[in-house]
């Protein structure tokens, strides 16, 4: 469960991270399995139930030769299998989401995130600006796979700024861009602090709070795993259900869960 100081900071600043919160184990399970998808993919966007998006401004200068994960920006629709779901069913995971919104939780999103060198960050956004719902908030959890820094592009952060509404949201404005990129425009990030993070490392973040990643700057990986968690019973109210999204139910208090 989520202790009270963190309870105090998601209240305060819309986020908390808790160190050490996974053995190294979970976090090479996870890349192991998403090699394998990104290598099985082939180049391929949707296979096998994922969706294995490329690193757009990488897809020119990462020789074929390599391997298919150098290549890919983010897999989603990951929480189904096993590696990914043990993590997410997990009673400590488990424990935090019931915390932060109440008993009964789904899990709607999940995405690996590579970064590999030279990929560019994602401009500053909010992701309740992709998650059109009839209630709010949602709960981030993003673990990190790899050592995450400043040079590899970790995340930045602007603390409480989930009181915020939703603002503006326009396509990213660089050339080549990744698919899906927005950014906001409107706020003044003066205040941003970056969030450097070891293997392990769980950051739990309210779905209005402002966050972005610079460029990967180094020679190193930096790779998250991310899921994103709603109340029981939430309603996706956009128009088109994004084919990213795909809805879990997760065990409740006394162990139950619903098929599906």
């Amino acid at each position: 469960m989520a202790t009270e100081t963190q309870r105090a900071r998601w209240e305060r600043d819309g986020f908390f991270l808790v160190r050490g919160f996974a053995e190294p184990d979970v976090s090479s399970a996870m890349l192991d399995r998403v090699v394998e998808v990104s290598r099985s993919a082939a180049g391929s966007i949707v296979h096998d139930g994922h969706f294995v998006m490329p690193e757009q401004n990488l897809a020119d200068r990462v020789d074929e030769s390599a391997g298919a994960e150098l290549r890919v920006s983010k897999i989603f629709r990951l929480h189904r299998d096993p590696v990914f779901r043990a993590f997410i069913e997990s009673e400590a995971v488990l424990e935090i989401g019931r915390a932060l919104l109440g008993p009964r939780l789904d899990c709607f999103l999940s995405q690996f995130i590579f970064k590999n060198p030279g990929a560019w960050g994602q401009p500053w956004h909010q992701d309740a600006h992709y998650f059109p719902f009839d209630r709010s908030p949602q709960v981030g959890l993003w673990l990190a796979v790899t050592e995450a820094t400043p040079e590899n592009g970790c995340l930045w952060v602007l603390p409480g700024s989930h009181t915020e509404p939703v603002h503006e949201h326009v396509p990213d404005r660089r050339p080549n861009a990744n698919v899906g990129y927005t950014e906001i425009v409107d706020h003044d990030f003066d205040d941003e602090v970056a969030v450097t993070m070891a293997p392990g490392d769980l950051l739990v973040f309210h779905s209005h709070l402002m966050h972005r990643s610079r460029d990967n700057e180094s020679t190193r990986l930096r790779a998250a795993m991310v899921y994103h968690l709603a109340e029981h019973g939430t309603i996706d109210r956009s128009e088109t259900a994004s084919p990213v999204n795909d809805w879990l139910c997760l065990p409740d208090p006394s162990g139950a869960r619903e098929s599906g």
